[in-house]
């Protein structure tokens, strides 16, 4: 397979200079030189891509290890990234294929075509293909041929994502992918620039609404809380507000805990009752369904009928162990649990 492909959107500008329009970052780039992802390169006038089809990790895991805990829990699906990343996260867990200068790794990388990629999926008996590990708007061209055959060949789609994607890619790709489960850095600017290298986070926020409300995905919100970066309670009070608000009250929000890593080894973990807080306060803030992630063992992972308070779902490890729902509804009251179901 060849992976050097000539992008899908972008403009070539005077002097043989291009402007990308993948991502909201909006990269011009000189002849000869890459965007800010590293993954799209300028040659003699016209921008390509230089990650088509070429895998940094693939594996089969359940969709709560996404996390996304309303759409069909339970379900393995096919997950798999590429590298390269539109942010810098200072964190950043999958730094070593994110944070990649692409050019040595993709030497050593392997070619997946999107035909192979369903029959993968197919033989593993997944339940449908998850883009993560790294920012899956950079492999735009790869995955929206992939979501294509998805589509055609009865499985579903999902997107772990930043959320940094313009409005015109995620219109190329809307009509085929199901779930959109988004990263909220945090709720300032202050916060975006510390940890993403982002000016303006509110393009981020209406192509979440625009995921939700024009291509009806579904949508799942995860929010990592570092210590000293983006846990002001207030700006975290304003999170739950506006997703409450411009998402509706039963979508999912998971605030996670965070781990030193990387140029952040020197943070300590979030405290427990710190998340717990948040937790408190996105209820309070009208949110349905609020879940602590990375603190294992706890009963904020499960999910709670929202009328009668019984455990409908259990989850240990990142996986449902008991599912008490008939027809998506509680097996307790018969009340509706938001989300999709088997």
């Amino acid at each position: 397979m060849v992976n050097m492909i000539e992008a899908t959107l972008y403009d070539r500008l005077s002097a043989q200079k291009v402007q990308c329009r993948i991502c909201q970052r909006l990269c011009v780039i000189q002849e000869g030189e890459r965007g800010y992802c590293r993954t799209r390169e300028n040659h003699q006038g016209k921008l390509f891509t230089k990650t088509y089809g070429l895998i940094s990790s693939i594996m089969v895991s359940p969709i709560e290890k996404k996390p996304v805990y309303h759409f069909y829990p339970g379900s393995e699906w096919l997950s798999l990234g590429s590298f390269g990343c539109n942010f810098r996260c200072p964190g950043c867990q999958n730094w070593d294929i994110a944070h990649s200068k692409v050019t040595e790794d993709i030497k050593q990388a392997r070619s997946i075509a999107p035909e192979e990629l369903i029959q993968v999926a197919v033989k593993n008996r997944c339940f449908g293909i998850s883009w993560t590990y790294n920012e899956p708007t950079l492999w735009l061209e790869y995955t929206l041929e992939g979501a294509r055959l998805a589509k055609e060949n009865g499985l579903y789609t999902n997107y772990v994502t930043n959320g940094f994607i313009t409005a015109e890619a995620l219109d190329r790709i809307g009509p085929y992918l199901d779930v959109f489960r988004v990263d909220l850095k945090g709720f300032s600017e202050r916060s975006y620039k510390r940890i993403a290298n982002v000016d303006d986070f509110s393009g981020i926020l209406e192509t979440t609404k625009r995921a939700k409300q024009k291509w009806k995905m579904h949508v799942e919100i995860v929010t990592n809380v570092i210590p000293g970066f983006n846990d002001d309670e207030s700006d975290l009070r304003k999170m739950a507000d506006w997703i409450c608000q411009e998402l509706g009250k039963d979508t999912p929000w998971h605030v996670t805990r965070f781990f030193p890593h990387l140029n952040l080894s020197h943070i300590p973990p979030t405290p427990v009752k710190t998340l717990q807080r948040i937790r408190n306060t996105g209820l309070k803030q009208g949110l349905r369904y609020v879940y602590l992630g990375n603190v294992y063992g706890g009963e904020e992972e499960n999910t709670l009928c929202p009328e009668c308070g019984a455990t409908v779902i259990v989850r240990n490890g990142l996986q449902a162990r008991e599912i008490h729902l008939r027809g998506g509804k509680c097996e307790f009251c018969g009340s509706p649990i938001a989300g999709s179901f088997k």
